[in-house]
C-alpha cells in the first residue's frame, strides 16, 4: 500500500525534507551517465562530419556520384521525418521540450527521446545541416535524469531536480563548460537562482565534465592563441558592437519563428519530407561553400587562425544564417547554440576587420571582437547573459575578457529588451505547445507535488502578509525558505523578496499553479 501511495501528502513532504544531500550524489551519478552518452554522441557526430567532408571532396572530383548521394540524403530525411512525426518531442533543439516537461505542460518518454534524439541528431547534423549538438545533449541529459527517476521510483519533485541535473550535465558535456551548464539550469530552464537547484545541477555538470575530459581531453572547445586584453579606451566600440548584435539577435529570433511558419504553410510537402528540403540544399552548399555545413565549431576555430577577406566573410555569414533558418525550421533534431555562436563570430570578425580598414584599428584585437560578438549574440537570442559570459569564458579558456564580455552582453540584452524580443526558447515552447494543441500533462489528481517559487523584488507578494494574498485554489503554502531558515507559514508571516515559497498541490493542478504563481512571484515590471 505504501509503495502504491508514494505520492501522498506525508511521503511527499517527508521526501522533500530528506532528499537534499541525496540529490548531490544522484546528480553525480546522472552526470556520469550523461557524460558517457554525450561523449558517444559527440564522437559519432565528429566521425560523421569527417565522413561528409570526405564525401564532398570525392563529389567535386567525380560529379557523377552526386545523384546517389542525393538519394541517400532523401532517404535519411524521410527516415528522420518519420521519427519526428511519430515522436514530436525529438524535434528541434529539445530545450523547449525540457522546459515544457518541467512546467508539467508536456509529457516525455525518456527512453524514446534518448533513442530518437541520438540517432536523429547523428543522421541530420552528421549529414551537414547547420544545427548544433548542445540542444540535443541537454535533452539527452534531461531524459537520463527522468529515466533515473523512473527506474528508481523517485517522487515527482525529485524527478524535476534530476531532470534539471541531467540538462546541466548535457550542456557541460557538449561544450566542456560545467559552470555554464549549471548556470543555464538556473537562468534559462528555471529562471530563478535556487540554491538547491544549483547544488544538484553543479554536481551533475562537474561529473559530466570530468567524464568528457577523460575521453576528449581538457582543452577548451575554441582554440584562441595570443588573446590580448582590449584597452578601456576602446570600450566605446564594444558598446556599438553590443547594439549591432542586439538588433541582429532580434532578427535571428523573428526569422527563425517565421521560417517554422513558412514550412507549416507548405501543405504540399508531407511532414515526413520537410527535413529533406535543407538536406537537398546542403548538397549545393557542400560543393560551393562547405564552411557553412554542420554546427560551426571548425568554422569558428578557422576565424581565430585565418585571415579571410571581408567579402568572403559577408557571403559566409549570410549563407550560414539562411541555412541555419532552413535547417532548424524543418524540425530536424538539432540545436541552435553552435550555429548562432558561429554567426556571432562571423559578425564579430566582420566588425573587427571594418574597424581595422576604416579606423586604423589594431588588428591584434580582431579575435577579441569575435569572442565578444559570440557572447552578445547568444545573450540577444537566448536572453541569458550570465550563461553567455561564463560559456564563452570556459569555451575559450580565457578569464581575461570577463569585463568586456559583461559589457557587450548587457548592451545586447538591453537592446533586445527594448525591441520587445522574447527569449527564443520561450517562443519555441509556446509554438510547440500550440502545434501540439496545448496537450498539458494533467497527472493524477490523487498524487501530490511540491513546487518551489522564488519571490522577486517588486513582485505582488513582496512585503505582504500571507493572509493578505489571494492564493490560487487547490494549493497549500507549507513553508517559506529565507536563507538557511525554513519558516512555518502563519497568517501574519510577511513575505519578502528573496524568499522561496514551498507549495503543495495535486499533480493534476501543477501546470496551472505554475502559471499563476510564476506571475505572482515575478517582478511587476516583468509580469506586465
Amino acid at each position: 500500500m505504501e509503495a502504491k501511495n508514494k505520492q501522498n501528502t506525508y511521503n511527499t513532504l517527508f521526501h522533500f525534507n530528506g532528499f537534499r544531500l541525496k540529490l548531490v550524489f544522484e546528480g553525480i551519478a546522472i552526470g556520469i551517465l550523461t557524460g558517457l552518452l554525450v561523449v558517444l554522441y559527440r564522437y559519432t557526430l565528429e566521425k560523421a562530419g569527417i565522413f561528409v567532408n570526405h564525401v564532398y571532396k570525392i563529389l567535386s572530383i567525380n560529379p557523377i556520384l552526386i545523384l546517389p548521394w542525393i538519394g541517400i540524403l532523401i532517404l535519411i530525411g524521410y527516415i528522420v521525418g518519420l521519427m519526428v512525426k511519430h515522436q514530436p518531442m525529438i524535434s528541434g533543439s529539445g530545450i523547449p521540450q525540457v522546459e515544457g516537461v518541467l512546467l508539467r505542460k508536456l509529457n516525455m518518454s525518456w527512453w524514446r527521446v534518448i533513442i530518437g534524439k541520438f540517432f536523429g541528431g547523428v543522421l541530420t547534423i552528421g549529414s551537414g545541416l547547420s544545427l548544433g549538438r548542445e540542444g540535443p545533449s541537454v535533452q539527452l541529459g534531461a531524459a537520463v535524469g527522468q529515466g533515473f527517476s523512473k527506474v528508481f521510483k523517485r517522487i515527482k519533485i525529485e524527478e524535476k531536480y534530476l531532470m534539471t541535473s541531467g540538462a546541466s550535465a548535457g550542456l557541460a558535456a557538449a561544450f566542456n563548460a560545467p559552470l555554464a551548464g549549471a548556470l543555464f539550469a538556473l537562468e534559462e530552464v528555471h529562471k530563478n537562482f535556487s540554491p538547491l537547484i544549483f547544488l544538484s545541477a553543479l554536481s551533475a555538470a562537474l561529473s559530466a565534465d570530468f567524464v568528457t575530459s577523460a575521453f576528449l581531453g581538457l582543452k577548451p572547445i575554441f582554440i584562441v592563441k595570443n588573446l590580448d586584453i582590449l584597452p578601456l579606451k576602446y570600450y566605446f566600440y564594444i558598446i556599438v558592437l553590443g547594439v549591432i548584435i542586439g538588433v541582429l539577435g532580434v532578427l535571428f529570433n523573428n526569422i527563425l519563428l517565421k521560417t517554422q511558419d513558412l514550412y507549416a504553410a507548405q501543405a504540399w510537402i508531407p511532414k515526413e519530407m520537410t527535413i529533406v528540403v535543407p538536406l537537398l540544399i546542403s548538397v549545393i552548399l557542400g560543393l560551393l561553400l562547405p564552411q557553412v555545413l554542420g554546427g560551426g565549431n571548425e568554422l569558428i576555430n578557422s576565424l581565430f587562425i585565418g585571415n579571410p577577406s571581408l567579402t568572403i566573410l559577408l557571403i559566409i555569414v549570410v549563407v550560414k544564417f539562411l541555412f541555419t533558418m532552413l535547417s532548424y525550421g524543418s524540425g530536424a533534431p538539432g540545436g541552435i547554440f553552435l550555429p548562432l555562436l558561429a554567426i556571432g563570430a562571423l559578425i564579430g570578425n566582420i566588425y573587427g576587420i571594418t574597424l581595422v580598414h576604416f579606423l586604423n584599428f589594431n588588428s591584434i584585437y580582431i579575435n577579441n571582437f569575435i569572442i565578444l560578438a559570440m557572447a552578445g549574440y547568444f545573450t540577444a537570442v537566448v536572453r541569458a547573459p550570465i550563461t553567455g559570459i561564463i560559456l564563452l569564458t570556459e569555451m575559450t579558456g580565457s578569464f581575461s575578457q570577463l569585463l568586456s564580455l559583461s559589457v557587450v552582453s548587457i548592451v545586447a540584452y538591453i537592446v533586445a529588451d527594448i525591441l520587445a524580443s522574447k527569449p527564443i526558447y520561450e517562443s519555441l515552447l509556446e509554438k510547440f505547445l500550440h502545434n501540439q494543441g496545448e496537450k498539458l500533462s494533467l497527472g493524477n489528481k490523487k498524487d501530490k507535488a511540491i513546487l518551489e517559487f522564488a519571490v522577486c523584488m517588486g513582485s505582488n507578494l513582496d512585503g505582504k502578509q500571507i493572509r493578505e494574498i489571494k492564493w490560487p485554489s487547490h494549493c497549500l503554502l507549507v513553508a517559506v525558505k529565507r536563507g538557511e531558515h525554513e519558516i512555518i507559514p502563519k497568517g501574519d508571516t510577511v513575505i519578502f523578496a528573496g524568499d522561496y515559497l514551498i507549495v503543495l498541490t495535486n499533480e493534476d493542478r501543477v501546470s496551472k499553479i505554475n502559471d499563476v504563481l510564476n506571475v505572482m512571484t515575478a517582478s511587476c515590471e516583468i509580469s506586465k
